[in-house]
């Protein structure tokens, strides 16, 4: 299975692009795409991420499934 991943501010601009996608496997987590993005753009690392499926906050032991939205972006402020 392939996860379409959508990428936001910081991410995007590591990533060079705003969607990218990663093979998954059945009962793959939220945490475990972080990760596996992370490996692939080591300069998420140092970034405080927060993860959404479907448009909705994610704590990530999500269990993300076919056509699920996932979305990577770092902390978004008000004023």
């Amino acid at each position: 299975m392939v996860a379409q991943i959508l990428l936001f501010g910081a991410t995007a601009a590591i990533a060079g692009s705003r969607s990218i996608e990663i093979e998954i496997g059945t009962e793959t987590t939220a945490n475990l795409i972080l990760e596996k993005v992370s490996e692939r753009f080591p300069g998420m690392s140092s970034l405080k991420l927060n993860l959404s499926i479907n448009q909705q906050y994610a704590t990530g032991d999500e269990i993300i499934c076919d056509n699920d939205e996932l979305a990577i972006f770092t902390a978004v402020s008000g004023g």
